[in-house]
C-alpha cells in the first residue's frame, strides 16, 4: 500500500467516524411521507406539534376514490397508490397532533370489486395511504357507508384495524357494541372523545347498526357521557344540501341541539363546497365551533366550488383544555384534460390528479383544469364565505 493511499484511507476513516460523510448521508430528520408495501404495515408516523403548551387540529373534507382518481392510482404491476396525490399535503399533516379525515365513501377491497360514482367502493390501498399520509382521526360514517351493503362496512373496520397510530375510528360499525361505543384518547393531558351522526343514507336497506344515523335521543345520551368523561367533544356529522355554500334549516338546527348538550367541535361534511363557520353558545356557556361544511380534500368533481376546499386548524391549549384558535388554510384540487374531453364530459379522461396549497397554484394550473376562474376570484370567495360570522384568519404554510 502506498503511502498516498494510507493518507487517503486515514482522512477517509477520519471523516466516517468524525461524522463529515455521515453528516452527507444521514437521511433527512423530517420524516417524508412514507407508503407502506402491500403487504406491510406503515410503522412510521409524521411528525406532530412539538409545542408542548398546545394541541394542534387538523380536519379535511372529504376523500373520494372516483373513478378517474382509481384509474391513475392503479399500479401497472398490481395494486394501487393514491400518495403521489396527496404528498403536497404531508408538511401540513407535520404540524398536527390530532388529523381528522373524512372518507367518504366505503373502502372494502377489490373482493367486492372497485367503483366509484354512483356506488362506491375503493381498494384497501385507499386506507393505507391515507394513514400514510398522517391521517389518525377518521370517520367512515357518510350517506355512501352503505352503498354495498354491511359486508364491506365490516371490510373496511378491519383494515383500519391494521392501520398504525390511529387514534379513533367512528361512523360506520360491525356490530351494537361498536356502535355504542364512545371513543375516548388522550393527547398531551387533554381527554377527547369522537362521535359521528349521518343524517341521511343514500340506501334504505341496512342494518340497525351498520351506520351511526343520527337521532336526538341517542346523540343526547353519548354526549352526556362524552361530556362526563372528556375535556374535548368533536362530533363529525354527515348533514347538509349538496352543493350549497348556505347553512340549511336542518343543520342550523342540529348544530344547536348539539351545542347545547356539550359539544365542543363539530365538523360538518356533505355539501361537497365549503359553508360557513359559527360559534355557538351551548350547556353552561360553553362555546362551540361549527365547520358546516369542509367541503372536498381528495377528489375529482367537476364543479369549482367542489375544488377549492381547506384544512380548519384548531388549537387547543393544553393548562387551559379550550379551544385557544381557530383559522383555516385553502386548498386546490387539480386534475387536467383538454377543452374537447371536458366539453364531452369524457371523464375517465381526466389525469395528473395532485392536492396543492391554494397559495402555490397559479392560474395556468386552472387553465388546464378547464376551469374558468381565478385564483384571486378563489381566494376572496373562500374569504368572504368563512368570515360571515365570525373572524377565521386565512394561514398558509408560513404562518400555520
Amino acid at each position: 500500500m502506498s503511502s498516498k493511499t494510507t493518507v487517503f484511507l486515514a482522512l477517509l476513516l477520519t471523516m466516517i467516524f468524525g461524522g463529515g460523510a455521515y453528516k452527507l448521508l444521514k437521511p433527512h430528520s423530517q420524516k417524508p411521507f412514507v407508503v407502506a408495501s402491500d403487504n406491510t404495515k406503515n410503522n412510521t408516523d409524521p411528525v406532530t406539534n412539538s409545542k408542548s403548551d398546545s394541541i394542534r387540529i387538523i380536519a379535511t373534507g372529504d376523500f373520494i376514490p372516483h373513478d378517474s382518481i382509481n384509474q391513475e392510482a392503479k399500479k401497472s404491476n398490481g395494486g394501487y397508490d393514491y400518495s403521489r396525490m396527496m404528498s403536497n399535503m404531508a408538511p401540513i399533516f407535520a404540524k398536527a397532533d390530532v388529523r381528522f379525515c373524512n372518507q367518504a365513501t366505503p373502502v372494502g377491497g377489490a373482493q367486492y370489486g372497485i367503483s366509484g360514482y354512483p356506488i362506491f367502493n375503493a381498494p384497501f390501498e385507499f386506507t393505507r395511504d391515507m394513514a400514510g399520509l398522517g391521517c389518525n382521526l377518521i370517520n367512515i360514517g357518510t350517506n355512501h357507508s352503505n352503498d354495498k351493503g354491511q359486508s364491506v362496512i365490516d371490510a373496511q373496520r378491519g383494515e383500519w384495524d391494521k392501520q398504525p397510530n390511529i387514534l379513533a375510528v367512528a361512523g360506520a360499525n360491525r356490530n351494537t357494541a361498536e356502535q355504542q361505543k364512545i371513543n375516548y384518547f388522550t393527547v398531551k393531558g387533554v381527554k377527547f372523545s369522537f362521535l359521528s351522526y349521518v343524517t341521511y343514507s343514500n340506501t334504505k336497506n341496512m342494518t340497525s347498526y351498520g351506520v351511526n344515523m343520527f337521532n336526538q335521543i341517542t346523540a343526547k345520551s353519548q354526549l352526556a357521557e362524552a361530556r362526563k368523561n372528556s375535556d374535548i367533544i368533536l362530533v363529525s356529522m354527515r348533514w347538509g344540501t349538496e352543493y350549497s355554500s348556505g347553512i340549511n334549516a336542518e343543520q342550523a338546527s342540529d348544530s344547536q341541539f348539539l351545542a347545547d348538550n356539550g359539544a365542543d367541535i363539530i365538523l360538518g361534511h356533505g355539501p361537497h363546497s365549503l359553508e360557513p363557520v359559527k360559534k355557538l353558545t351551548g350547556q353552561n356557556g360553553r362555546s362551540t365551533y361549527v365547520w358546516y361544511s369542509l367541503g372536498n380534500f381528495l377528489n375529482a368533481q367537476l364543479e369549482v366550488e367542489s375544488l377549492f376546499s381547506g384544512l380548519a386548524v384548531i388549537d387547543i391549549g393544553t393548562s387551559t383544555k379550550q379551544i385557544s384558535s381557530v383559522s383555516f388554510l385553502p386548498i386546490y384540487m387539480h386534475y387536467e384534460w383538454s377543452a374537447s374531453e371536458a366539453a364531452a364530459q369524457t371523464l375517465l379522461a381526466r389525469r395528473n390528479h395532485n392536492l396543492y396549497l391554494l397559495e402555490n397554484t397559479n392560474d395556468a394550473l386552472l387553465v388546464s383544469q378547464q376551469l374558468k376562474t381565478t385564483v384571486a376570484e378563489q381566494k376572496a370567495r373562500i374569504t368572504k364565505l368563512l368570515n360571515q360570522y365570525i373572524q377565521l384568519p386565512i394561514q398558509s404554510l408560513k404562518t400555520i
